[in-house]
């Protein structure tokens, strides 16, 4: 699926409400991920640096001026580091993890 047609598919409501049956699974997936000693410091650091830059009020765009746009910027960082931090991680243990999360573990 290439990246407009799943943008398309989460903005609707169909897609907004599969997101959010998904969402415990994957907050799950991350924390096992992340909590995995096979998975390098690295990897971590780059989550870490994303939900930091998250939750700090210090901003590349402000978000007072430019109300929405300055926000915008926040859940791109957030989405790109944790996309990255799977990404980095051993695809292996990613792949057990996900196996796992499915049989109920």
């Amino acid at each position: 699926m290439k990246f407009a047609e799943k943008a398309s598919f989460y903005s609707s409501p169909a897609g907004k409400m599969r997101l959010l049956a998904h969402l415990p699974h994957l907050l799950r997936l991350y924390w096992r991920v992340f909590t995995d000693r096979r998975v390098s410091l690295l990897p971590k650091l780059v989550l870490v640096a994303g939900l930091l830059y998250f939750v700090i009020p210090l901003d590349l765009i402000p978000d007072f001026p430019l109300v929405g746009l300055g926000q915008t910027d926040d859940i791109i960082v957030l989405i790109l580091t944790s996309r990255m931090f799977i990404a980095m991680a051993p695809r292996s243990v990613v792949e057990e993890h996900v196996r796992l999360i499915d049989e109920g573990a």
